[in-house]
């Protein structure tokens, strides 16, 4: 009880310390151009764009693949949905690998199994190289998928934060959208030399010219290298003493706790920013985002739309409406931006609900194509503005670094398994009723809708300090 009571006191006196403090006192003095902090943005994300190639390159290449190696459906099914449990251990194991080598160390691991995947998928003249190739750059996926945003999170300034990690999903979609256009172009080989190792090449070329976090280096007590990178981030002119004195207080105060372990992120101090955590990624993939990318080209064939058009509108829409959250992020905020993207989800559904429901008992047969495209534009759309990227942003940022290796691990393991879910039981679904699938869906954004309200505080504008010791009180 002791110990206990001393964790309170602590955790008490760190929140009224950096809660209780005025906006002016919180104010960064820094006011150099953060020219750096854009090029170790870029330099990360080539990471981000590094997902984004080993997820769509499946799509493109099926039909190549199957015919150079006769492999039946089943089998490339294997090659296509191994990816997805590669990124799951990558989830696990994540957080801990960031933690121990920091933040640039784990993007190197990273880089280096999507590159010996890559290799293996290039070099493969059997099923079995092509499976463990595939299965190397999902581990890849995974680490890139925690490390990326929680890195751009904590070098930028607050009022960067939001527009900077949600390029993180700007660049996974660019990708995946790149790799659906020149993947019907070139080979399934060349696709994997351009869209896979460039972009990891790019990675490991600029980690060479990039800082570590600072956040990380304080953690680890490297306090000359703490100062020397935030430096470097707000420019050698900026004026740091204010935002490092605000990072070592609180670095100092999680010192003073003992080491978190996995069943302690359940307890009350973290409890909040675990469920907000967890929760927002349940509500991104249990609305069937990953049912509808995966068969994209089946529900418009299905509706008697044309794929090609379709996909291509698909791919477009996504790109511009990332970008356009990004822009928004950090003046609108995080909060509105998620209810309106739900909002949109849950209307997306019903227009595709209502295109099968009309298709299935035969009614007004000539408005289901469009009703179809519309529902599944309105949902990527939405879903592309907020529910995609947000989730991430707010992951990056809630957790404080005495947790924050295990409880992203945690959180980005629920993000991989549910996509996996979402994914695999996509078609016993629709098997099951085509309509009634999208209803169901469309009922677990609306509930993601109320979590959101009830749950998720809006981060924008707040230093992570003062944000982590708001919510783990």
């Amino acid at each position: 009880m002791e110990i206990k009571d001393v964790e309170e006191g602590v955790q008490r006196g760190l929140r009224e310390a950096l809660v209780g403090k005025p906006d002016h006192q919180l104010v960064h003095a820094s006011k150099g151009h953060p020219w750096m902090v854009y090029f170790c943005t870029l330099v990360a994300v080539c990471g981000s764009y590094e997902f984004g190639a080993c997820a769509g390159y499946s799509s493109p290449t099926q039909a190549a693949i199957r015919k150079d190696f006769s492999l039946s459906l089943a089998e490339y099914s294997l090659f296509g949905s191994i990816l997805t449990f590669g990124a799951m251990v990558g989830a696990i194991t994540s957080g801990p690998i960031a933690d121990f080598i920091g933040r640039k160390g784990a993007m190197r691991v990273s880089s280096a199994f999507c590159v010996v995947g890559w290799l293996a998928i290039y070099f493969s003249e059997g099923p079995v190289p092509l499976d463990i190739g595939r299965l190397a750059t999902g581990y890849g996926m995974g680490v890139f998928s925690y490390v990326v945003p929680v890195f751009v999170a904590e070098i930028a300034p607050k009022e960067l934060r939001g527009t900077l990690t949600t390029l993180n999903q700007f660049m996974i979609t660019a990708a995946v959208s790149v790799a659906f256009t020149i993947g019907n172009v070139i080979s399934w080989r060349a696709l994997a030399l351009t869209g896979g190792l460039i972009p990891t090449a790019v990675l490991l070329l600029g980690l060479f010219f990039i800082p570590e976090s600072p956040r990380w280096l304080a953690q680890r007590g490297q306090q000359k290298d703490f100062e020397a990178a935030l430096q470097i981030l707000r420019g050698k002119d900026a004026d740091i003493s204010e935002e490092a004195e605000e990072i070592q207080d609180y670095i100092t105060s999680l010192e003073q706790l003992r080491k978190s372990r996995l069943l302690e992120l359940f307890h009350r101090r973290y409890l909040r920013s675990v469920t907000i955590g967890i929760g927002l990624m349940v509500c991104q993939q249990f609305g069937g985002i990953n049912g509808i990318c995966f068969y994209t080209s089946s529900i418009f064939e299905l509706a008697g739309f044309s794929p090609t058009i379709g996909t291509i509108t698909y791919a477009c829409l996504q790109i511009v409406i990332v970008g356009l959250g990004a822009a928004l992020i950090d003046k609108a905020g995080r909060k509105p931006l998620l209810l309106l993207s739900g909002s949109g989800t849950v209307a997306g559904c019903i227009f595709i609900a209502v295109a099968f429901y009309l298709k299935v008992y035969e009614v007004g047969a000539a408005a289901v194509p469009a009703l179809a495209v519309t529902g599944i534009l309105v949902y990527v759309g939405s879903f592309s503005i907020g529910m995609g990227p947000i989730p991430w942003v707010v992951m990056s940022e809630i957790f404080p670094v005495n947790i924050k290796g295990q409880a992203g691990s945690l959180a980005t393991l629920t993000n991989w398994f549910g996509a996996w879910l979402c994914s695999y039981t996509f078609n016993f679904l629709m098997s099951w009723s085509s309509y009634g699938t999208f209803i169901l869906y469309a009922v677990i954004n609306a509930l993601a809708i109320l979590f959101i309200i009830v749950a998720v505080p809006e981060t924008k504008g707040t230093s992570l300090e003062q944000l982590q010791a708001a919510l783990n009180s």
